[in-house]
């Protein structure tokens, strides 16, 4: 059984881990959750004198990253004066420089919002009229690129250490204080540990780049990690880690002072670990909750104690589930979890759920706000997938509630059964005496009459020392201890199989590992959530009619333009896409085919956008050749939307060039 069932447990684990991992890969840069919704002048408009200063409004309170805002004249030289001022509760204004020109100016700004998560944007107005303008639009976007990526699986690991730490602590306390001596218990809680602070501190390293350039480079500019100490989610990582240490003597002491004790101590010491560790549990949940979208919105007084109380239902949950997993699978044999211990981890469990379906439901109602928002945003589809999840996680744990009873009854009748025999015996013991007796007679069953290779090793050696006359000599001691160690083993594995062919015991261990399973993507779509902008926040910027993001999106935009530039190997087609295709931050890849339909390799392609409705543009775009025929810029700045007019130019050679142009909606 042992054999059959782990290979399958650490193949079905990796490929839930293979999921998480492409969730988390496939979540792109944080979504803005603070969006701009009114600018002075405003977006597209044209003045008759230069301003003295550029406003610009967000839907919550902002923190500007260094150097940000920027304004730009036509040729990309700055024109502010780089100071800037609160001038509302969401208003922020920078001054310009005097004597400004007439012409085309672009507006940059980089903020993180203040549930933490980066937001960039452009756009333009112009003085006197519109013109040309050689501002870049594309480049490298704040949340994005390799560091974007590597900053989820942060968030991922680190929620999971929590829920591993936390939960596996009070499987022991609440469920199975026993357990505080069994290794692989020990394990578990203490990875869980290391996987949080590891976590954290490269949450922590990665955090300026990430609410910046998004460049690797960056990760290890001490300047930057200066400023980020300063901002809310820097004193939220560092509040973490010093929590942490504290976690740690909680850790040391549940580990090694409390398995040692007994009696009024015992009692005295468990209650005296339990608030200790609901306050830091609470504390390391607090870390989250005043740094993220609980603390912004509506009702953040109330909503920052819910997120604490929903996150310590879902260690309680999740953590107790990876730890009795473990112990089901992992544990030695002569210290089996025993059944009152998952009967108290289920009624912890239904606790837990019951918590999480109160306080999942208030924080559904504040982040979406309506059932249209539900389907019509990517919040509201994630939260689904969520709930849907949760309901198959729900179902799972009534078939192991079910084999948890089953167990129970099937060790009672042990227990009765060695009660009217008077001497405990058999796998499966209940009481630490009944183990050690096992343990007992199995040692002296295999120093008496073993069989197997121990015993015939044994005999073969004391007849070998055989003295004339029939005497025997000692036993060398080390070929005793040797005896002494297989023996051990091959007791300690028939208990095992004793153990594993327990039927209720097998079944308890597969739906616990199902329940495991789903857990581990539920953490991953919590964690995409956590990233992504609000459904609440999303329908109210969209709704806000001075907004740069009011326009609709009408969904991404795929363009071909057939092509001919007249040299050799100068016929194709370039097949140019744009996602999200609307106001904000785009992603632009521009795939070259030859006339076989195979990639076509390029000296030089290049991109600009025009709107001739508002006399915009044209803005290049900054693509970079990613492989043979393939090329892309992210963070591409739509300030407006409208009909763009998309002109792509293709070098084929030298002299050999032809610029192809196509009309798209956008926005």
């Amino acid at each position: 059984m042992t054999r059959t069932v782990a290979p399958r447990a650490r193949t079905l684990v990796l490929l839930l881990l293979a999921a998480a991992g492409l969730l988390l890969a496939g979540a792109g840069p944080a979504s803005a959750h603070a969006v701009l919704t009114g600018s002075d002048p405003r977006q597209g408009a044209v003045v008759d004198r230069a301003p003295a200063q550029v406003s610009l409004t967000f839907s919550e309170k902002v923190t500007f990253n260094p150097g940000s805002p920027r304004v730009l004249d036509p040729h990309g030289k700055r024109v502010d004066t780089g100071q800037v001022a609160a001038t509302g509760e969401s208003t922020y204004a920078v001054r310009l420089r005097d004597g400004l020109a007439d012409g085309t100016y672009t507006v940059t700004y980089q903020v993180v919002s203040a549930d933490s998560h980066p937001v960039a944007g452009a756009y333009t107005f112009s003085v006197g009229a519109p013109s040309a303008t050689s501002v870049t639009v594309g480049g490298r976007e704040a949340g994005g690129g390799a560091v974007g990526v590597l900053y989820g699986i942060g968030r991922y690991v680190s929620y999971a250490g929590y829920v591993v730490l936390a939960g596996g602590a009070a499987f022991v306390l609440a469920c199975w204080p026993g357990g505080a001596g069994v290794r692989v218990v020990q394990r578990v809680v203490v990875g869980g540990w290391v996987a949080l602070t590891a976590a954290t501190l490269a949450l922590l390293l990665l955090r300026g780049a990430y609410t910046t350039s998004g460049g690797l480079g960056d990760v290890v500019d001490l300047d930057l990690l200066g400023q980020v100490l300063q901002t809310k989610a820097g004193a939220a990582l560092l509040g973490r880690l010093l929590l942490l240490a504290a976690a740690a003597l909680f850790v040391a002491v549940l580990f090694g002072m409390f398995d040692k004790r007994a009696g009024q101590d015992r009692r005295r010491l468990t209650t005296g670990l339990a608030i200790a560790g609901v306050l830091i549990a609470a504390g390391l949940a607090t870390s989250w909750a005043v740094a993220e979208h609980a603390s912004t919105g509506l009702q953040p007084a109330v909503a920052m104690p819910v997120d604490v109380i929903h996150l310590l239902a879902v260690a309680a949950w999740f953590g107790g589930l990876v730890t009795l997993l473990t112990v089901l699978h992992r544990a030695p044999a002569g210290t089996p979890v025993p059944a009152g211990a998952v009967r108290r981890f289920s009624t912890v469990a239904f606790g837990a759920v019951l918590a999480l379906v109160a306080t999942g439901t208030y924080q559904a109602w504040r982040q979406v706000g309506s059932w249209s928002a539900l389907t019509g945003t990517r919040y509201g589809q994630l939260l689904l997938v969520k709930v849907a999840l949760v309901l198959a996680l729900v179902a799972l744990a009534r078939f192991s509630r079910r084999w948890t009873a089953r167990l129970a009854e099937a060790e009672d009748g042990h227990v009765q059964a060695v009660e009217k025999r008077g001497a405990p015996d058999g796998p499966g013991q209940l009481t630490a005496e009944a183990t050690k007796q096992s343990s007992d007679e199995g040692t002296e069953h295999g120093s008496g009459e073993g069989t197997g290779a121990a015993g015939t090793g044994g005999e073969t050696v004391s007849r070998s020392a055989g003295t004339p006359g029939g005497g025997t000599a000692t036993l060398d001691p080390r070929r005793a201890a040797q005896l002494a160690r297989q023996r051990a083993a091959m007791e300690a594995a028939r208990r095992r199989r004793e153990r594993d062919a327990d039927p209720n015991r097998s079944g308890l261990r597969r739906s616990v590992l199902a329940e495991a399973a789903v857990a581990v993507v539920v953490l991953a779509v919590t964690t995409v959530l956590t990233q992504t902008e609000p459904a609440r926040t999303r329908q109210e910027a969209a709704a806000a009619p001075s907004s740069s993001a009011s326009a609709a999106s009408t969904g991404p935009v795929a363009l071909r333009l057939p092509f001919d530039t007249g040299g050799p190997r100068g016929k194709g087609v370039v097949q140019l896409d744009v996602e999200p295709a609307r106001v904000g931050g785009n992603e632009m890849h521009v795939h070259v085919e030859g006339p076989d339909g195979q990639p076509l390799d390029v000296p030089e392609i290049t991109v600009a956008l025009t709107l001739p409705a508002q006399h915009l543009g044209p803005l290049p775009v900054a693509v970079e050749r990613i492989a043979a025929g393939h090329w892309a810029a992210t963070g591409v700045q739509i300030p407006m939307a409208g009909d763009w007019k998309v002109a792509v130019s293709v070098r084929t050679s030298d002299f050999d060039e032809v610029t192809v142009t196509r009309n798209a909606q956008i926005g």
